[in-house]
């Protein structure tokens, strides 16, 4: 009972952080059809951005300001950080292409991925950063309960990301820009005659779903204890396939889609072998895809006459 509770544990962590970064997958494509596939490098950038805060700040084990601020430096950091760059990346990479055909931004996209890879290798080195979280945060705090054996820095982090998720729905539904998003996402053109400021929504789009990345990029490096300049592709790439079986374009989805890949994974590990965690997660998608091509909470596209 004690090892499927820590596994459900390590599960619910992986699905939070891939479902934060599932997210900016599901709000790019919902508004321009686009598979942003340089966003997990933009999570990468974001991971980098909150190690070198804490660096700045004295390091893990004498930080110069308290450890809460440290935190919430390194996220502002990180957040702020991968915003731009998504920003940047929508500006000049993808805008210019916006009505060519589909082929052409989704070459570009593969291309900026493999470029931030190539910038973070030069500008960073190959070599692995420890952030030392142990020394930041003592691994016995936490809950430590029966079969329940949860660490404080695990516990910031799932409900940190269940926060920012609950937060970015009601705000999709609620404010007027999110209300902006949904109506470019549902067609450009006549949002655009309604006097929506397309570019600005798109934009708005990009910096979201990058400072989530960079939320989630911090988050990994405090867990994992490591950040290095080709940890956004494998990431990546499990995001978007969580983003794709909870369906893609779909918020809850993107959430649903993040935690059933982090659960098949994390048992997989602890049950049968990591050596099969990714033909589990891709086996899952096959799967969905066979069966509900939509995902699991997506909707068929609706034609316009």
């Amino acid at each position: 009972m004690d090892f499927f509770v820590q596994q459900l544990v390590n599960g619910l962590t992986l699905g939070s952080l891939y479902a934060l970064l599932a997210l900016g997958y599901s709000i790019v494509y919902g508004i321009l059809k686009l598979l942003n596939f340089a966003h997990g490098e933009v999570y990468m950038m974001g991971a980098f951005m909150g190690y070198f805060t804490l660096i700045a700040l004295g390091g893990a084990a004498s930080p110069a300001v308290p450890v809460a601020l440290v935190l919430v430096l390194m996220f502002l950091a990180a957040g702020l950080s991968a915003g731009l760059l998504g920003v940047a990346i929508e500006r000049f990479a993808y805008r210019p292409l916006r009505d060519a055909p589909r082929i052409a931004p989704l070459i570009t996209a593969l291309g900026m991925s493999f470029f931030l890879q190539s910038t973070a290798l030069l500008l960073f080195s190959a070599d692995v950063r420890n952030m030392d979280t142990s020394e930041l945060i003592s691994p016995a705090t936490g809950i430590h309960a029966g079969p329940l054996d949860i660490s404080l820095i695990r516990i910031l982090v799932i409900v940190s990301a269940a926060l920012l998720m609950v937060a970015l729905a009601r705000f999709v539904a609620q404010t007027k820009l999110g209300k902006a998003m949904r109506a470019v996402a549902y067609d450009r053109e006549a949002a655009e005659m309604m006097g929506i400021d397309v570019n600005r929504t798109i934009v708005a789009a990009f910096f979201i779903g990058s400072v989530l990345a960079g939320a989630a990029g911090v988050m990994v490096g405090l867990v994992f204890d490591r950040v290095w300049h080709l940890m956004g592709f494998t990431a990546g790439l499990k995001a978007f396939t969580a983003a794709v079986v909870g369906g893609i374009g779909n918020i809850p989805g993107a959430m649903l889609g993040g935690l059933l890949i982090g659960l098949a994974e994390a048992f997989t590990a602890g049950y049968i072998s990591t050596t099969f965690q990714n033909l589990i997660v891709f086996g899952i998608l096959i799967v969905v895809m066979l069966v509900r091509p939509t995902g699991l909470l997506g909707s068929p596209a609706i034609e316009k006459v």
